[in-house]
């Protein structure tokens, strides 16, 4: 949720960011829906006030006179109860139409309308060279037997994939790998509800806008999360955190459900583009005063664990047309991926400010100064896209997969998955 205080105070800031992303978002209607919700909460309180000394009188009051003040009282309740319902209205129109705000931009982030205009900001290691032509994750992880998309969609339907034999060790060898790394850097580990109320994915900046991307039980009333960022930004709402403490890290494993609404069609097949997946997630509440400097240290530890692994990638600043409501800033990790030839997202790390922690009222104490705090995440390890990596990036002639060496410690001993 965006600072209130600051739109009335300039809500043409909020035009600009607004233009910024290429949204349809028409401040006239959020300055009328203001004024007219604090006009009401005006008059009522001084409606209500007017009510209590009438209450506090009557008792004292005999015959005609009493009688007058009674009525004086219906009228007033009966406006009472008229205003309360159109404040309720203007109250729901408020949120629905101030939910649709985004964040303001950071400075540092690039002005653009779409992924064109995201800026490549460095780039670690260089293009693995092969002497054959490399073959995507799909070709090599069903030729090992080690993925399996055709009875998954006999089961589930498309964009469901079984994990078999050496892959399901490559998976767990990732989350020992990551965890112990995130655990020294201290990062609390935590294994999260996947399931949560509403609340959650509204106070997280998810709804309203990407609703159609979750889904939902249909007895409970709860979703499914799309990322473990949801019960992390979540676990302190409706708290304060005392200042002393923080920054405060966070890691959680997950299993993700997203619907993929509208993506039909692209990255169809393999381990890219899933409705379930398994992934890794940072979050941290930072002092506002020490957020970007903590921002740039998760950057940091997203590179560390990805050149662990000895992936060629590059860091993209993305543009305002091109990241979500609630950052002010994302990087995106894009790893080469040789049977694809191309750059492709393995990880985005997002600074959203005060943004969730206004819609989830999370504050700092700071001796008699509060004030709401920074909420910081990155993924760590999206398990189903790093073994695409590590598919591509290791492979050799014959088909086989070499495993990186940060992993062969977890794998049993396991350095090579070879074809059986």
């Amino acid at each position: 949720m965006i600072d209130i205080e600051l739109f009335r105070e300039n809500p043409l800031i909020f035009k600009a960011e607004i233009e910024k992303r290429g949204l349809k978002i028409d401040i006239s209607t959020g300055i009328e829906l203001d004024k007219k919700r604090r006009d009401l909460t005006s008059k009522i309180d001084r409606l209500r006030a007017e009510k209590n000394a009438a209450s506090k009188i009557i008792p004292g009051l005999k015959g005609k006179e009493k009688e007058e003040k009674i009525s004086q009282m219906k009228k007033i309740n009966e406006t009472l109860n008229r205003m309360e319902a159109e404040l309720l209205e203007v109250e729901n129109k408020f949120l629905e139409h101030f939910s649709m705000y985004p964040n303001l931009s950071h400075e540092t982030t690039p002005v653009g309308k779409d992924e064109s205009g995201n800026v490549v900001q460095s780039y670690y290691g260089s293009r693995p060279e092969f002497d054959f032509e490399p073959k995507n994750h799909i070709t090599l992880g069903t030729d090992l037997d080690i993925i399996d998309e055709k009875r998954a969609a006999k089961i589930s339907g498309s964009r469901f994939v079984f994990l078999k034999n050496e892959a399901v060790l490559l998976e767990f060898a990732l989350v020992q790998y990551v965890l112990n790394l995130l655990i020294k850097k201290g990062f609390m580990p935590m294994l999260p509800p996947v399931l949560v109320k509403e609340m959650a994915m509204y106070g997280t900046g998810f709804f309203p806008v990407e609703r159609t991307q979750y889904y939902k039980t249909e007895l409970d009333d709860l979703y499914l999360i799309g990322t473990s960022e949801v019960p992390l930004c979540s676990y302190h709402s409706d708290e304060f955190l005392d200042a002393s403490l923080l920054p405060l890290k966070y890691t959680a494993f997950s299993t993700c459900f997203r619907r993929e609404a509208g993506s039909y069609g692209k990255d169809l097949g393999g381990l890219f583009r899933v409705h379930q997946f398994d992934k890794i997630e940072m979050f941290i509440f930072a002092h506002p005063e020490k957020s970007w400097e903590e921002y740039e240290k998760l950057r940091e530890t997203l590179e560390e664990i990805m050149q662990g692994l000895g992936f060629h990638y590059q860091i993209v600043n993305m543009c305002t047309g091109d990241i979500g409501n609630p950052n002010a800033k994302k990087y995106d990790l894009e790893a080469w991926l040789p049977g694809q030839n191309k750059y492709r997202e393995l990880a985005s790390c997002s600074h959203d400010t005060d943004f969730q922690a206004r819609r989830l009222n999370i504050k700092y104490r700071d001796g008699k100064k509060k004030d709401f705090i920074h909420t910081m995440n990155s993924t760590a390890c999206a398990i189903g896209r790093t073994l695409i990596a590590i598919l591509e990036n290791f492979q050799d002639r014959e088909g086989n997969i070499r495993i990186p060496e940060v992993l062969v410690p977890f794998t049993g001993g396991l350095k090579i998955i070879s074809r059986k």
